[in-house]
């Protein structure tokens, strides 16, 4: 006897239920029963269930299953799949071009033009000479132990999908930091895609797009790292000195000049903050993105699991704690002088 079977024969739905059938799995219990040759024993008040679903459809077979909900969202979102791709691939192919390039040219750059190159970059963003030659020599470490083309790989990746999170996330944080009712709708988006649990963002895109498409992981990492920018965009422009503005309407700026004039570069130590965080979860998620053909560090950190290759899996590790203590110091450093020339 069902736990529930007085509350339906109480309503008087006992023909109802009747009439369906439960598929419900059999529970220990009645499984126990069922071949002593009796029902199973009731539960006791210690072990009452909540009344769940599948608790209910236990004792109503008319009644549906938990599993109908998820099977309803998954039936739901099949249904609407083709329109979707019909609609996201012409607009998520340029996607696939920009990463498909920059793993082409960051793996095909002959190693001494990459490096002497990068250190250059570095030099002129960051100014030090320590930093400089930190970042060299963890490049060449990298390229010393044959671990350089998924180095460069796994930068590609943070490098366009970093820069697109950066050229949207921006515009994005200024409109809501000039409009409230726009960041009203935007925060709870915001917080939904700051939230997910990084293996989630996989699942719908895996039935949208092809694995073998670099904009598949490529959307997953831009949706996963663009919040940082949009929200310290939108926090660094409202936090401006309200009498900076004042100054800037007694002398006659319109809203675009006093934006690009006196908002934004006010706003830029923030700005650069967001950057900084979207940099580094660029990076977190490509080793999540490996699951589907990401290639680069996290390709080695998946073998080293798959294959319970202990010391591929470390090095590889070890590689990608190298490149984010890269770009954390390179963005910090930016950062720092923004900050100088703020003060000055």
């Amino acid at each position: 006897m069902a736990s529930y079977d007085f509350l339906f024969n109480a309503l008087g739905l006992r023909d109802w239920c009747d009439a369906g059938s439960s598929t419900a799995p059999m529970s220990m219990a009645d499984l126990i029963g069922k071949t002593k040759g009796a029902d199973a024993p009731a539960a006791s008040f210690w072990d009452f269930p909540f009344p769940s679903m599948d608790a209910l459809n236990h004792a109503c077979g008319s009644f549906p299953q938990s599993r109908a909900v998820t099977k309803g969202l998954e039936d739901g979102f099949l249904s609407i799949k083709d329109g979707m791709s019909v609609v996201l691939d012409p607009i998520t192919q340029p996607l696939s071009w920009f990463l498909e390039g920059a793993l082409w040219l960051f793996a095909t750059t002959p190693w001494w033009i990459m490096i002497p190159l990068m250190m250059l970059v570095v030099q002129l963003v960051a100014r030090s000479v320590a930093l400089t030659s930190f970042v060299g020599g963890c490049i060449a470490l990298l390229a010393f132990i044959d671990y350089y083309e998924y180095a460069m790989q796994t930068l590609a990746i943070i490098f366009v999908c970093a820069t697109i999170c950066v050229v949207i996330g921006v515009p994005i944080g200024i409109a809501m930091s000039r409009s409230d009712k726009f960041q009203r709708i935007a925060i709870p988006i915001l917080d939904m895609l700051q939230t997910l649990p990084t293996f989630v963002y996989l699942i719908p895109l895996i039935f949208l797009f092809s694995v073998t498409e670099p904009k598949l992981y490529g959307i997953a990492i831009i949706l996963y790292a663009i919040v940082p920018v949009i929200r310290l965009t939108n926090l660094g422009i409202r936090l401006v000195d309200e009498r900076v503005i004042e100054a800037a309407d007694a002398f006659g700026m319109t809203s675009r000049q006093k934006l690009l004039r006196v908002q934004i570069p006010l706003a830029l130590p923030n700005i650069m903050a967001g950057v900084n965080q979207t940099i580094m979860m660029s990076l977190a998620m490509v080793v999540i993105a490996s699951l589907v053909s990401a290639p680069g560090l996290g390709v080695l950190v998946l073998r080293g699991i798959r294959n319970l290759e202990l010391g591929v899996g470390l090095v590889a590790g070890l590689g990608i704690v190298l490149l984010a203590v890269i770009l954390d110091r390179v963005t910090k450093a930016a950062l720092a002088r923004v900050n100088v020339a703020h003060q000055q």
